[in-house]
């Protein structure tokens, strides 16, 4: 096992930071973020990111009520937005810089709620889109068809149509991933409320879960760009293989950092990075042009950095702060930063990670040890040190509000409380 400057956890960064110690890491990010005037992220963009949430209803009306209901469950709670406001960001920072950008803007304005298809096969007897269905009957005759012209939609201040729908994708998706982990974790809360398996039964969760899924890979298809939907559908796949991870053998000491990371990465840090690049790709930014892996890196490290703080929280926080029970993670068998940290320093809590905390007493005696232990404040240096190097990746953008905005999220997401 070895510290974060070790070349385990150290190798995982992209881009390599300098080591330094604890005070002066802290120091240096404060600074840099809190020494000049940023604009608030999330009121830059709060119009759009209600704009992006409440448009989310008309993706996922269904013709089964009970459907309808658990796929707008989590919608209907608070959520940070996070995602969305990363991709929404570097569209903001990045558009009219990549070599497609005219081009994109031609096509990222046509009307993403126009099918591809004609709109009553698409949505065929669904009651909660009576203008675009057609009366349910077992015969269906042959209707003649009228192509019709797109209707042109202004990019709303900086951001194409084609990048909210973007940002609307990932939320979902997000959201699914929230339905099937529920029930996998037999989670019984989810942002302060009951979650959707203690309300509707695991059957249903996964089913809606499902169905978020098939809305949202409708919705992407009409984005038009075969790289998107590659990214788009290969985070899908990091979910999947993330989970599996998860759900494995704890693995040997000398790995343990490695797999922890690559779990981080595929369950949560993917889902940034690769909707930030979708964005950028989606502005008209071509192959070996920075600002594809300024998107990509940004939201590499910010992702990891957050999940840090999530692994924090777990030991830091209560039910009513975060949500959901404290101490969910050790129930769960995870060993995460704080635990991994300890395990330097108390070789004791080794067994207990081995065989995943499955004994009486051994979640108890594992905070103990995490307790004593400098694991808390180790991982929030690492936290620290990942957001340091998201702010960092910055420097090619030029100078604008999102920018700014982006740099101070690093900030925000370092310091959350929640």
């Amino acid at each position: 096992m070895r510290g974060w400057r070790g070349s385990i956890v150290r190798s995982t960064i992209p881009f390599t930071t300098s080591p330094r110690n604890n005070g002066a890491l802290k120091r240096a990010f404060t600074a840099g973020i809190s020494t000049s005037t940023r604009p608030d992220p999330f009121i830059l963009l709060a119009d759009h990111l209600a704009q992006v949430r409440g448009a989310l209803f008309d993706l996922l009306g269904s013709s089964s009520p009970t459907l309808d209901e658990i796929a707008k469950y989590y919608f209907l709670q608070p959520s940070k937005q996070l995602r969305p406001l990363i991709i929404l960001l570097l569209a903001q920072a990045t558009n009219g810089l990549g070599k497609n950008w005219e081009k994109r803007r031609l096509e990222g304005v046509q009307d993403l709620d126009l099918p591809l298809s004609r709109a009553d096969v698409l949505n065929d007897f669904n009651p909660s889109i009576p203008t675009k269905t057609a009366s349910f009957s077992e015969k269906w005759d042959i209707h003649s068809t009228t192509a019709a012209n797109p209707t042109s939609q202004k990019e709303w201040n900086g951001i194409l149509p084609t990048q909210t729908r973007l940002a609307q994708i990932v939320e979902m998706i997000h959201a699914a991933s929230l339905l099937h982990d529920d029930v996998i974790d037999e989670s019984p809360l989810r942002r302060g409320a009951v979650s959707a398996p203690q309300a509707y039964g695991s059957k249903l969760a996964v089913l809606g879960g499902n169905f978020i899924l098939g809305r949202a890979s409708a919705a992407l298809a009409r984005l038009g760009d075969p790289e998107v939907v590659e990214l788009i559908a290969s985070i899908i796949s990091n979910l999947v293989e993330g989970e599996i991870l998860q759900m494995k053998e704890a693995p040997a000491p000398a790995n343990a950092w490695r797999v922890y990371l690559q779990k981080t990465y595929m369950k949560t840090a993917s889902l940034m990075a690769k909707g930030a690049r979708g964005a950028v790709v989606l502005g008209g930014c071509t192959e070996g042009e920075i600002y594809r892996e300024v998107a990509y890196a940004y939201g590499r490290n910010l992702g990891i950095a957050f999940q840090l703080v999530d692994d924090i929280l777990d030991y830091e926080a209560g039910e009513a702060t975060l949500g959901k029970p404290g101490g969910a993670d050790l129930q769960l068998g995870l060993a995460t930063g704080p635990a991994l940290f300890a395990w330097e320093e108390h070789p004791e809590i080794g067994p207990l990670i081995e065989r995943k905390f499955n004994q009486p007493g051994d979640v108890e005696l594992a905070r103990d040890y995490v307790r004593k232990s400098s694991g808390v404040e180790r991982t929030r240096d690492l936290a620290l040190a990942y957001a340091e190097q998201a702010r960092d990746v910055l420097v090619p953008l030029p100078d604008s509000d999102a920018k700014g905005a982006l740099e101070a999220l690093t900030g925000r997401v370092v310091k959350r409380k929640s």
